[in-house]
């Protein structure tokens, strides 16, 4: 008979014992959870719009100790309500901004919530074509990812694995009069000058060459958190860089920490695969890569300005058996208020005047 009672007495503690490790994880003190809802709901929205934020927090148990809405990272409200609303928030920022919801308890616990809205551009970009002025002769072997006017010399990063340089070239006969290689393993991009120093960057190994102005002799290199790199500028104290999406980032040139990123945006939507850059007094110009247009941009807000086509430029100038590839290079003489553009492996270098569409 104990023989038999045997099962049924470990088979009761095994109950008893699941139960009491059941209630205990029920006992687990649980993370706030908050929700964002904004007023009115769209699709997109248009830079300067006001909208809602309706906040709601859930407690499985304990106090609440705050919520905090921040909108791009700056706080907008901190409360000890669960639900609250905040009317009136404008929105200022183009591309994908968001608003975050940090919760917390009394006993430490904290859970954070994100909204992403797409915001595009209140203002409808001008359209401009162009009037060409000059044209000088171009390497139909440049693959050219970055150009630079300095001094009264071209300088151009090409690209392309195997074939990537850096060169400074006499712009009316196009032919380098100083070059570097850059290493059979790296792809060239953007190029930009600064304080004596050219920088460079390159496509997927997320690493970036500093060169000595005078000798082209590598003095530094650098890092950056961007999965590619692709254009590059200078605002005459930073350098500012695209990655192909809709993000312009600023780095300082020292330690090359991220100084602050712009999104770029249309009243149509984001402006993806930015590439070639040129700043000119507080104005980003930019190649939209696989298309005639480069977009004058405003560096503080990231609206599009104007819209600048160029297509046809090279139709005229070049042989059927060139194997030309896409716009892509903008230089810009300050003291002469020249503009310079070109393409990769194009074999003309074009002076151009941006105007008005009639």
């Amino acid at each position: 008979m104990k023989r038999n009672l045997f099962p049924l007495v470990l088979i009761f503690c095994l109950f008893v014992s699941f139960f009491s490790c059941s209630n205990k994880s029920n006992k687990r003190p649980r993370k706030p959870v908050s929700t964002v809802n904004i007023k009115p709901g769209k699709q997109m929205y248009t830079s300067g719009d006001k909208v809602t934020l309706d906040i709601k927090t859930r407690l499985r148990d304990g106090e609440l100790k705050s919520v905090k809405v921040y909108y791009e990272g700056e706080l907008l409200k901190e409360s000890t309500e669960l639900n609250f609303e905040i009317a009136g928030v404008e929105l200022d920022q183009v591309g994908n901004t968001s608003f975050k919801v940090d919760a917390e308890k009394t006993d430490g616990l904290k859970n954070s919530r994100t909204k992403t809205i797409n915001v595009i551009s209140d203002i409808a970009p001008k359209q401009l074509t162009y009037q060409v002025i000059e044209k000088y002769p171009h390497l139909k072997t440049s693959y050219t990812q970055g150009l630079e006017y300095y001094n009264g010399y071209l300088y151009e990063g090409t690209g392309e694995t195997g074939h990537s340089k850096l060169m400074k070239i006499d712009i009316k006969t196009g032919k380098p009069l100083q070059s570097i290689d850059m290493d059979e393993k790296y792809f060239g991009e953007g190029i930009t000058l600064l304080n004596g120093k050219i920088y460079q960057l390159t496509y997927h190994a997320k690493k970036g060459f500093v060169y000595d102005l005078e000798t082209f002799a590598v003095i530094d290199s650098f890092t950056y958190k961007s999965e590619q790199g692709w254009g590059l500028t200078n605002d005459g104290t930073n350098l500012i860089m695209s990655d192909g999406t809709n993000v312009l980032t600023w780095l300082n040139p020292d330690d090359f920490s991220i100084v602050k990123t712009v999104q770029v945006a249309n009243n149509r939507g984001n402006m993806n695969v930015l590439n070639e850059l040129e700043y000119i007094d507080g104005i980003i110009y930019a190649n939209i890569y696989t298309t005639n247009y480069i977009v004058k941009i405003d560096s503080k807000t990231g609206k599009v300005l104007e819209e600048i086509n160029l297509e046809g430029l090279i139709d005229m100038y070049h042989q059927a058996s060139d194997r030309i590839d896409v716009l892509n290079g903008i230089a810009y003489d300050a003291k002469n208020d020249r503009m310079f553009v070109t393409g990769k492996l194009w074999p003309m270098l074009f002076e151009v005047k941006f105007i008005e569409k009639q």
